[in-house]
């Protein structure tokens, strides 16, 4: 039965509430078993239907019917929340045509042209080939807390690991100079953030930073990304979607990965036993980070799709042009698929038969960078385990404070003390 009940009379959530910003994963369980299809409000956004079940989150992110660009609904001219949230966060003008020209908001056959001019340097076989130096990297970062930890040996893992590791491979690869990374990593923590002071700035430097990269880079080039898309600019490429494209993989190719690493670090320092199994085990690497992913991922809620035609989706009629947000945290944790969706179990992904988390996204749009990211986290957690088998948190769990982002489960910083050094 599909109902064609008023979008005004479903559940509303605002997703800026405290309890769901505190503990998202059970507010918005909660909001699944009452509501497969609710109503999501932003100051500032029209509201938009919310899914919150895995099959539901899995149609609209895989389904041709929703598309990531309000623009391309046949007939119609809906709002664009995308647009309408970073005028909210006082996103500057000009800088909308570079936010909007990436390949996160394409569909079809432009998403397809502007993925395959960078999906090469994020495959299996050439993440592979970076595994060397993303391990070295992470030894060394790691090695590197100590120098940083105050006289009871406690120092914040965000800022001295979680971030520094995978900006230092993103630039790595994009081929960005080593004296430029750090400016790229505190005007990226903007972005991450959200909103507030400084965001237009930072916005207007990268855009201007992004622009002089791509012009030393094209007078001289070197084997790094940005120098094979500067060749391809005024081809494949205008001026325009080649900046876009530098901010898309600079900010994605390092925030979501260093929440993760925060995340998941966070998560086994308050769950010793699955440490311990860990510390047993460091084969189960590759399978925790999936856990990870699932249990307590960086993105709450991937990107608005847009119906580009009535759709029934949860028994509910979904107009054409209507926005839908999937929410992957909603998804992960849905008991019709997981078994104890609460409980973190890193040997979840072992089981036989076991149900993919949707923490990288599904289908078209799955994460461009997915297979790095995994890499990055197993090296990163492989070289704490190492360094520092003493490990903990330095202030009770419930102490560690998070971010104000709706959409992103993030940590504002992780005290942990390092313990002895290893022998």
């Amino acid at each position: 039965m599909t109902t064609t009940q008023p979008f005004e009379s479903f559940e509303t959530v605002d997703l800026r509430d405290a309890e769901l910003v505190r503990n998202p994963f059970e507010a918005f369980a909660r909001i699944r078993e009452r509501a497969p299809l609710a109503r999501g409000t932003v100051p500032g956004v029209e509201p938009f239907w919310i899914a919150t079940r895995y099959e539901d989150v899995r149609t609209v992110l895989a389904d041709p019917r929703f598309v990531n660009d309000a623009a391309t609904v046949p007939g119609a001219c809906p709002a664009h929340r995308t647009e309408q949230v970073w005028r909210a966060r006082g996103l500057p003008p000009e800088c909308e045509k570079y936010l909007r020209a990436g390949v996160f908001d394409a569909d079809g056959a432009e998403h397809r042209r502007l993925r395959g001019l960078v999906h090469p340097s994020f495959t299996a076989g050439a993440v592979g080939r970076l595994r060397p130096g993303i391990e070295r990297l992470a030894e060394e970062h790691a090695r590197a807390l100590r120098d940083h930890a105050d006289a009871d040996g406690a120092v914040d893992l965000i800022a001295r690991f979680a971030y520094p590791l995978p900006v230092a491979v993103i630039c790595e690869l994009l081929g960005i100079p080593e004296p430029d990374r750090p400016q790229w990593r505190v005007w990226s923590s903007y972005l991450g953030r959200g909103a507030g002071p400084g965001l237009d700035d930072a916005l207007r430097a990268m855009v201007a930073a992004a622009r002089e990269l791509i012009d030393r880079r094209r007078a001289e080039p070197d084997d790094g990304l940005v120098s094979r898309l500067a060749a391809a600019e005024g081809g494949a490429l205008d001026p325009i979607e080649t900046v876009s494209l530098v901010l898309n993989l600079i900010v994605a190719g390092h925030e979501t990965t260093a929440t993760l690493i925060g995340n998941g670090t966070a998560a086994l320092l308050a769950h010793p036993e699955q440490l311990a199994r860990l510390r047993a085990d460091p084969g189960l690497l590759p399978a925790a980070v999936d856990e990870l992913m699932r249990w307590c991922g960086p993105t709450l809620g991937a990107l608005p799709r847009y119906a580009t035609e009535d759709v029934r989706l949860a028994g509910t009629l979904v107009r054409k042009g209507e926005a839908v947000m999937p929410i992957l945290a909603g998804a992960n944790h849905d008991p019709r698929v997981f078994a104890e969706p609460e409980r973190l179990d890193l040997g979840r992904a072992t089981a036989p038969h076991h149900e993919v988390h949707l923490g990288f996204g599904y289908g078209a749009h799955r994460c461009l960078g997915a297979v790095l990211a995994h890499e990055e986290a197993v090296a990163a957690f492989g070289a704490l385990l190492r360094c520092y088998p003493g490990l903990a948190l330095a202030v009770a769990p419930a102490e560690v404070r998070r971010g104000p982002n709706p959409v992103a489960w993030h940590l504002a910083e992780l005290p942990v003390r390092l313990g002895a050094p290893m022998s």
